[in-house]
């Protein structure tokens, strides 16, 4: 029976990936990557400051950090089918009201509306989607589907400033908008069609999120990463505003690009091994590449080479961030905790990720310098590598939960 689950993974579970593949191109090219955009474009129509502007993300965020616990139990009660199309439906319906938005309130109520879309289609969603649909290759799997993020990162922002110059910025996302929404609705009802059988399907039980918090080992993978990605998200932030004034912009795009690109292939990479490798380690490598990336963007940039290699280490780190937790996950837990310790991980990174850019401008403001900004970042990779290699033995009730 198992031999012959594998054999329709492998010819009919495909579909998903791609499926998932648009919904993170679709949901982090707005969510991330085009919040550059839409903070320019309504600082020049609205004329809004950055504080307020940023307040709205930083609000949108704290939603989705709140949600995310509760995905899989929506995934579990309605599928990923509904639970990913209704994420995309209201990520769309939120950028088009936010650059629509007349006054400070409407765009702060679109805010939660993005919010709550970016967490039904976020990837914890998609990440237990895609456990429903694999289980050889769930790793691979999952690095093509985040893919997108990627993707996202170099097609969506750049697309939406090519139709803002042209059409104005309410026609570039309302048309962006609802071209790739038009693509994706059918595409992700088609690609997750196929799921895991019912007899296995029936064997996955809910787990409650109180014993997991108590757990050291689920402390041991979501500490690290919070920290990992807070970091990460720091840097992305302030990449350029630290660079321009020291390279130019002409570099400072450059370094940009590369980090993308290089977050792509070394998902890519990383993905087709990772279900080789352990873990663990394989994460404690990404982590010193992102340590060691901030560290040379400190010490060397004005050196094109050195800046551009900074760079590309840091797209190593950010593409793979986002799957190593969740491999780690389904490793060392039951099925039947995996989707609320991914949630409840998700959401601990989320929260840390949201409160890192205010930290750090606040040591940015406090020190007159990027230094101690990008020093920070730099350290708190070195401290989670210490805390994802040194895992704590489980205790016997951690046993338990282990195997129960």
């Amino acid at each position: 029976m198992f031999k012959a689950f594998n054999e329709t993974e492998m010819r009919n579970a495909w579909g998903s990936v791609l499926a998932c593949f648009g919904v993170a191109l679709f949901v982090r090219g707005f969510t991330s990557y085009g919040q550059a955009v839409f903070l320019n474009q309504l600082q020049v129509s609205r004329h809004w400051s950055p504080s307020l502007i940023g307040g709205a993300t930083t609000l949108s965020f704290l939603c989705a950090a709140l949600l995310l616990p509760w995905v899989s139990g929506a995934v579990r009660r309605f599928g990923s089918r509904v639970v990913l199309t209704s994420g995309v439906g209201l990520v769309g319906l939120g950028s088009v009201a936010i650059s629509r938005s007349g006054e400070p309130w409407h765009l702060y109520m679109a805010s939660i509306v993005v919010g709550v879309g970016s967490a039904a289609a976020s990837a914890t969603a998609i990440s237990i989607a895609l456990a429903e649909r694999f289980t050889r290759q769930r790793g691979f799997a999952l690095s093509l589907a985040l893919s997108g993020i990627s993707v996202g990162g170099f097609t969506v922002a750049p697309g939406l400033l090519l139709l803002a110059q042209l059409q104005g910025f309410e026609q570039a996302v309302l048309q962006t908008v609802a071209g790739l929404v038009l693509v994706l609705l059918p595409l992700t009802w088609w690609g997750l069609k196929w799921a895991v059988p019912a007899q296995q399907a029936a064997a996955v039980a809910p787990v409650s999120g109180s014993r997991l918090l108590l757990d050291t080992r689920f402390w041991s993978i979501a500490a690290p990463f919070s920290l990992v990605l807070a970091a990460q998200v720091g840097v992305l932030v302030y990449q350029v505003d630290y660079l321009v004034p020291l390279v130019g912009t002409e570099r400072a795009s450059a370094s940009v690009a590369c980090v993308a690109v290089a977050a792509l292939l070394g998902r890519i990479f990383l993905g087709a091994n990772i279900d080789r490798l352990p873990p663990r380690r394989a994460s404690a490598v990404i982590f010193a590449f992102q340590s060691a990336s901030t560290a040379m963007l400190i010490w060397f940039p004005s050196y094109p080479i050195m800046l551009y290699v900074a760079s590309c280490l840091l797209g190593i780190a950010a593409g793979n961030v986002m799957t190593l937790p969740t491999l780690i996950l389904q490793r060392e837990f039951p099925a039947a905790s995996f989707g609320k310790a991914l949630g409840l991980l998700m959401s601990a990174a989320q929260f840390a990720s949201a409160l890192m850019p205010g930290m750090l401008g606040a040591l940015h403001d406090f020190s007159a310098s990027y230094g101690p900004v990008f020093a920070t970042c730099s350290s708190l990779p070195l401290l989670a590598i210490v805390m994802v290699v040194y895992a704590p033995a489980p205790s016997r009730g951690e046993q338990q939960l282990s195997t129960s």
